[in-house]
């Protein structure tokens, strides 16, 4: 993610302009906050009453001749006002915090939505361990500076401005003396304020950092554990958690001195205090209940003086924080939605090419295409295979068709009109994809594989949302159904996170069946797998692929598009291109292809040559296995 240059001061004020984004949120609660702060003033109000009675009464006493009614009157209307107080405090922290934590859920929930609005390469980018650390710590300190925060500097600044009131209307001499360290206090406080905000976001950032390995160790731990690595990412996180305490150690020394010195020089407001109130009073300048009075104020005032401390600390690190959030809010997803074009409103009649592709280049980066001038046609039901090298542009071809990633204009169309002008939603919904990766999620099999299906597919968003005799079916068809019975629940049976409790090729059966529901359930029209057969046997791969074409000799079937190192997988294709470093090198129907001295024939004479290979070891061991014990007796 970007990050702010320049000097502290200017990152400062930078980040303090962030609070305009919360505007918005800020007056949608408006009447609560209101109603907070009437009573946060109604409690300061109650509170700096509550020394006059305190000075009424030691007045009374001192005075030598009483009776205890005199006494009573003021200490009840103490207890009184300490009532109000109690029922104030709660009052202005149901209002404030109450509404700082629905502004805090309603921005993780904004910020949740535009994370998933944003497109794939936004996630290539930036890792997941920071954009966590950001949806939740630095939420947080939003949070607090919208709510502590804001009641600290409302609280602070009438507390001081009353309180220094008060003391200058009641005694003016004592009072200056009272606020000779106030300037004192008031440069360490611009001093701090300028220095904590650099602080915060040091601290911040080694947090992401340190977020960052966590998530990577636990996402690899199977490869961690097979390497026998964990001492190296024990090395790396301990690294970074020493950059996060010593960021946060920064941040204690610099609290560490301040609060105390603040502190102190209260202390010595006290200690000056008594030496001029208690001179005054000796004098009869001063009445010895107006000296607890100023006491009792100056302790109060203690609070100001502290709270400014907390101001500044909240503010600076929600200022930090909310920037940092900010910069994912305005993040733009590199593929607009500006299409209006639907299976409503598309043409009933777009005849036999379904996907249409003219003069395809791409680049990831500047000056390297990975795709080079790919010109392609897909009729309505047919069967594309794509064979190619690892890395030769087979994964990006099928991204641009689906516009996971943005084609140039004027070089993908699908059913003749050019994929920008498809609504985004309608133009994926045309697809069933069984991906490369087959990310699987933390829940049971049987909602990983119903996964495509949303709740209007459903009568109830909570039922079993598709058949079950469908459900079957697609597990049919994937291979899958013969794994469930030594899952320990069936359907039920729930699978890690990634699917870290399945084998590979379970998981690519899992999600073959997922796209099936996706093409059975909900309509998809075109089925697009990804080398999701790379992971098993052949004999699988076999019963797979009839189990597709079979759904082909239905009226109205697939559009497929099969994506494989395998020859096997796309021999019954009814066309195959060969991709080299991102151009068509070959293509044509599996047999023309065939022809001696191509790549296909190539690597379909070597992929027969390693399985009859193959098959004669298992011959030959199996001939052993079973001559063995006959040797043995002989």
């Amino acid at each position: 993610m970007p990050r702010t240059g320049g000097k502290t001061a200017g990152k400062t004020e930078s980040s303090l302009k962030e609070f305009r984004t919360l505007f918005p949120y800020l007056k949608r609660y408006r009447f609560k906050y209101a109603m907070g702060f009437f009573c946060l003033l109604t409690v300061d109000a109650a509170q700096v009453i509550i020394p006059q009675f305190m000075r009424k009464a030691v007045d009374i006493i001192s005075s030598g001749s009483f009776v205890m009614k005199d006494v009573i009157t003021p200490a009840l209307f103490m207890v009184g006002l300490m009532g109000i107080v109690a029922l104030g405090r709660f009052s202005w922290r149901f209002f404030i915090h109450g509404s700082a934590r629905r502004i805090e859920a309603e921005l993780r929930q904004n910020l949740f939505d535009h994370l998933l609005s944003l497109s794939y390469d936004f996630y290539q980018k930036n890792k997941i361990g920071d954009l966590m650390a950001r949806a939740t710590n630095d939420l947080n300190a939003v949070r607090e500076s919208i709510g502590m925060g804001l009641v600290a500097l409302v609280d602070g600044s009438v507390m001081a401005v009353a309180i220094l009131v008060i003391i200058f209307v009641q005694d003016p001499g004592t009072a200056v003396w009272a606020v000779l360290p106030l300037p004192l206090i008031t440069v360490l406080i611009l001093f701090f304020g300028r220095t904590v905000g650099k602080r915060f976001r040091k601290a911040h950032e080694t947090y992401s950092a340190m977020s960052d390995v966590v998530q990577e160790a636990f996402a690899g731990v199977r490869v961690i554990k097979s390497f026998v690595k964990e001492w190296w990412f024990i090395k790396k996180f301990t690294r970074s958690n020493d950059d996060y305490r010593d960021a946060n150690m920064g941040l204690v020394r610099l609290f560490g001195f301040f609060f105390p010195f603040i502190s102190f020089l209260s202390g010595i407001t006290v200690v000056i205090v008594l030496l001029a109130g208690g001179i005054r009073v000796t004098q009869g300048l001063m009445s010895a209940g107006s000296l607890v009075a100023l006491f009792k104020y100056l302790q109060m005032l203690i609070w100001p003086l502290m709270g400014a401390g907390f101001v500044v600390n909240m503010i600076q690190r929600g200022a930090v924080s909310l920037s940092r959030v900010n910069e994912i809010m305005k993040a733009v997803p590199s593929i607009r939605n500006e299409g209006s074009l639907n299976k409503a409103a598309r043409n009933a009649n777009p005849g036999s090419t379904l996907i249409e592709i003219k003069n395809l280049s791409f680049e990831y980066i500047a000056g390297k295409k990975v795709l080079d001038d790919i010109s392609l046609s897909v009729k309505k039901g047919s069967v594309l295979g794509i064979l190619g090298r690892t890395g030769s542009g087979k994964t990006t071809l099928i991204k641009a068709i689906t516009r996971m990633i943005e084609p140039p204009p004027g070089t993908v169309f699908i059913e003749g009109v050019e994929s920008a002008a498809w609504d985004l939603t309608a133009l994926r919904k045309l697809f069933g994809v069984s991906p490369q990766d087959s990310y699987l999620f933390s829940d049971s099999i049987k909602n990983n594989i119903n996964y495509s299906l949303e709740p209007n597919d459903s009568p109830d968003e909570n039922s079993e949302q598709v058949s079950e005799e469908t459900l079957r079916y697609a597990a049919t068809l994937a291979g899958l159904e013969k794994d469930l019975t030594i899952f320990n629940k069936g359907w039920d049976t729930l699978i890690g996170e990634r699917g870290l409790t399945l084998s590979g090729g379970q998981k690519q059966r899992t999600a073959i069946a997922r796209s099936l529901v996706a093409l059975l359930a909900c309509n998809r029209e075109i089925l697009v797998f990804d080398d999701s057969l790379s992971s098993v046997d052949s004999e699988t791969e076999k019963l797979i692929l009839d189990g597709l074409f079979d759904l082909r000799r239905e009226d109205g079937g697939p559009t497929i598009i099969i994506i494989s190192h395998r020859v096997s997988a796309l021999s019954r294709a009814d066309q195959v291109i060969v991709l080299e470093k991102g151009k068509i090198t070959e293509q044509g129907t599996p047999a023309k292809l065939s022809a001696p001295g191509s790549y296909f024939a190539r690597i379909a004479a070597l992929q027969n040559f390693k399985e009859e290979h193959n098959s004669s070891d298992e011959q030959i061991s199996s001939g052993e296995q079973s001559s063995s014990p006959e040797g043995n007796n002989g």
